[in-house]
């Protein structure tokens, strides 16, 4: 007996895309989670701006507008959700990216490949998915977007061509304002300093990068760090360890899931 979200509160569809293709901004009824079997994406909307590699996937809860970029060739699982069934898996109110793990990918396959008249197995396969949701970990793969035009138009500046070379003065004459004014609406609109948020966006970019094969030299070069030392401090202080390292725990979860 299920006593939990009906089948109809989860869908679950596949799309291929292919390297810089654009999803236009859109916006969903239900939540959408997707998942990046392969590829990389990187979504817009108007709160922030989110890296999500290769096997991770991103929550979008209903009705916020969204724009996706693909990097390399993707194939995207989305899984649409209902309300009630975000209640059970524990979903936030927020766009989040999460770690998704194996049990969670077969579910998504396993789902994929019911018949259209397995209602029951369909809800048991629910059920476990949305309890398996309920547990992911949530990763630091997001960088604010000030609401403001003028901050906002130099924002999507750096994001089009980030670096680590923009300075503060550079930003300010981007968004028509003094540097005092500049750095004290920045703060205030995004939580952060500029030189920090700065940092972020070229971690999450030197992230999307490195996840279709970059090497960590080319991209601290491309990205304005002085070192290739000095980018994996960067890269360790927001994600945890260095990049060589990082990817290679996530090639083998790569591996284990194929």
């Amino acid at each position: 007996m299920n006593d939990g979200a009906g089948a109809a509160d989860v869908s679950v569809t596949t799309r291929t895309f292919k390297p810089g293709e654009v999803f236009a901004r859109h916006s969903h009824e239900e939540g959408q989670f997707a998942y990046a079997a392969t590829g990389g994406i990187s979504m817009f909307t108007d709160e922030g701006n989110w890296v999500v590699p290769a096997q991770r996937a991103i929550w979008v809860p209903a009705t916020i507008g969204h724009e996706m970029h693909m990097h390399g060739h993707v194939t995207m699982l989305n899984t649409f959700i209902g309300p009630r069934a975000v209640q059970l898996a524990a979903l936030p109110s927020h766009c989040q990216v999460f770690g998704v793990s194996a049990l969670l990918r077969h579910l998504f396959d396993a789902i994929l490949e019911l018949p259209a008249h397995a209602g029951a197995k369909h809800a048991r396969l629910e059920a476990v998915l949305l309890d398996e949701m309920s547990g992911m970990p949530r990763l630091p793969f997001s960088v604010p977007l000030p609401q403001d035009l003028r901050l906002s138009r130099a924002c999507r500046y750096m994001l089009d061509a980030p670096t680590q070379t923009i300075s503060i003065d550079e930003m300010a004459r981007l968004a028509n304002l003094s540097r005092r004014t500049f750095t004290r609406q920045f703060r205030e609109a995004t939580g952060l300093s500029f030189v920090v948020w700065r940092q972020h966006v070229c971690v999450l970019e030197a992230l999307s990068r490195l996840s279709q094969g970059a090497s960590v030299k080319d991209v601290s070069v491309d990205l304005g760090y002085s070192s290739t030392s000095a980018f994996s401090a960067a890269f360790k202080q927001l994600l945890g360890e260095p990049p060589v390292r990082y990817l290679s725990r996530y090639r083998e979860l790569g591996a284990k899931a194929c």
